[in-house]
């Protein structure tokens, strides 16, 4: 991952829950490499602007003039003039972390857009890619779920900070629960502790069984070339509306929706 994006823009995708410490992570392995600032933009455009501009020591004042013209002190940028103000300051090759993509709105893209064609790099966290303006110039990067081990021990650590002595056999049965997700595994282990009985499985991994269904149907059609040979006439009919019923199945079965991430 720093090795993209070290050479040019990024968007980051995974799961909620997955990605949550990733933008810190990578904020402070940036700071190795040069100037980087990390801002989430969470309704108030002005203290996303001013936190960026804190981080690379840009000023977020002004000079403050009376009615004469005379210098009183300072105020505030308005944002706009922040905006202005980080994108003259800003040194080329300076990295933005950006969480929660999502979130960024219009105006800010457009202003990001600006900063890239300056060799500013930007690299940006979501669950999925907006593919739109900006985000359309970015590699993406897929971050796997962790594995089971990594799961049993997130486990093992909440149960531990809230002092409870769970069995591996109870840990076992509470990752089936939690899949891999580690924000549902936080989630489960704070359910337990509070003793509510977390039976229903909050993931999405699941078993599909669905072939098997319609390969047991479809086999049905068996019974049909067993009509015909036999003269059985229910056969042969009971056969023949298995086999349809096994190929409506198949083909229904090959229906999708938008596939979504856990938190999208």
């Amino acid at each position: 991952m720093m090795k993209a994006i070290a050479t040019g823009s990024v968007i980051v995708l995974g799961e909620v829950g997955v990605i949550e410490k990733l933008p810190l992570l990578v904020y402070e392995e940036c700071q190795t490499l040069g100037d980087a600032a990390i801002s989430i933009y969470k309704g108030s455009g002005k203290k996303f602007f001013e936190a960026i501009a804190d981080q690379l020591s840009i000023p977020t004042t002004e000079e403050k003039l009376d009615k004469e013209g005379n210098v009183v002190g300072e105020k505030p940028m308005t944002m706009e003039r922040l905006k202005d103000e980080i994108a003259q300051n800003i040194s080329p090759g300076t990295i933005l972390i950006l969480p929660e993509a999502r979130r960024l709105t219009t105006g800010i893209r457009y202003w990001l857009e600006d900063l890239m064609g300056t060799e500013v790099r930007v690299c940006c966290f979501g669950v999925v890619n907006p593919n739109r303006d900006i985000f359309l110039s970015m590699a993406e990067i897929n971050i796997e779920p962790p594995c089971d081990r990594t799961i049993r021990e997130i486990l093992r650590e909440e149960a531990n900070k809230f002092g409870l002595n769970l069995t591996e056999n109870r840990l076992a049965q509470l990752q089936t629960m939690a899949g891999r997700n580690p924000a549902i595994a936080r989630k489960v282990i704070r359910r337990e502790r509070l003793g509510i009985n977390p039976d229903k499985v909050e993931h999405s991994e699941y078993l599909d069984i669905s072939p098997v269904v319609m390969a047991g149907l479809a086999s049905l059609a068996i019974v049909r070339f067993i009509g015909m040979g036999t003269g059985n006439r229910s056969l042969y009919i009971i056969g023949g509306i298995a086999m349809m019923s096994g190929l409506c199945l198949k083909y229904l079965g090959r229906i999708r929706g938008s596939r979504r991430k856990y938190g999208q």
